[in-house]
């Protein structure tokens, strides 16, 4: 495998409406997930480079599959967002029950990038999800997006009640903006360790650059 993950020649692989679709895992496997219209599709534009490999939708809840891309032999899964209530009662448990059926498969799973809005509070939903992962012992990052949209000392706040609410450690929470591209450098240095072989992934944490001390944008 390459030192370095190569973001830019990502593409589309398949999508799948039934787990039973989907063919195990072959490669590495990289799961997105969050709720509808947490900025998910827009993050995984800007960690590929490109401006709409993923479509991104201005109607929360489009994405109701589970979408596969794939960049140099790595997996990127883009998971159905979920709670959104727009949405009749059994397309939300249709999409919540492929969601977690798709987490309880055998697969790879070599991280988990769990989407939370830094604006808010996280939901009863992302609560779920991150004790979820956290229970069936699943390696998983906590990624805040948006983070453009507050001032540096409204993310200071945020992302300090945010850890103490979800119970996660301070190193496994990535503050991000896919408008800026705060924080993408950071994600990905931890796929690439979580993807790649060691003597690989330590080669690309060296070339990723330092991260701000404090984790936030300026």
């Amino acid at each position: 495998m390459a030192d370095a993950i190569n973001y830019q020649k990502a593409r589309f692989v398949a999508s799948y409406g039934k787990t039973s679709q989907i063919p195990p895992s072959t490669c590495p496997e990289v799961c997105f997930v969050g709720r509808s219209n947490v900025g998910k599709s827009s993050i995984m534009n800007k960690l590929f480079g490109r401006k709409n490999l993923v479509k991104v939708s201005s109607t929360p809840g489009k994405t109701s599959n589970v979408n596969f891309f794939e960049a140099d032999d790595v997996h990127f899964v883009d998971l159905p967002g979920y709670g959104f209530a727009q949405r009749s009662k059994a397309e939300r448990e249709r999409w919540a029950d492929l969601i977690f059926d798709f987490l309880d498969m055998e697969r790879s799973f070599n991280l988990v990038v769990s989407l939370v809005d830094i604006r808010h509070d996280p939901s009863k939903l992302d609560h779920q999800m991150i004790e979820f992962l956290q229970e069936g012992g699943y390696p998983f990052v906590v990624a805040l997006t948006k983070a453009d949209k507050l001032s540096r000392s409204q993310q200071g706040r945020q992302l300090a009640t945010i850890r103490k609410q979800l119970s996660v450690p301070a190193e496994d929470i990535i503050v991000t903006s896919s408008q800026t591209g705060f924080g993408i450098d950071e994600l990905k240095r931890r796929i690439e360790a979580a993807c790649l072989e060691p003597e690989d992934a330590e080669s690309a944490e060296d070339g990723a650059g330092a991260a701000d001390t404090d984790g936030l944008p300026a």
